[in-house]
């Protein structure tokens, strides 16, 4: 159960952190694809989370 939460935890860190990124590099003229990477990054982590809880918490029982 802690695995879940240090999962989401990283997941939600990683959106914040490339939001802040990309606010702060598009006020500076920068390039913000570095932290679009961690956006897009942290988008997929949570499909996939997502994803397993919903297949764990079905018990689903595929092939049975």
């Amino acid at each position: 159960m802690e695995l879940f939460i240090v999962y989401w935890v990283v997941v939600a860190l990683l959106f914040v952190i490339g939001i802040i990124q990309i606010i702060v590099k598009a006020a500076k003229n920068q390039p913000v694809k570095p932290g679009l990477k961690l956006v897009i990054a942290s988008v997929i982590m949570l499909v996939i989370g997502a994803g397993a809880c919903a297949v764990i918490l079905s018990n689903l029982n595929i092939g049975h």
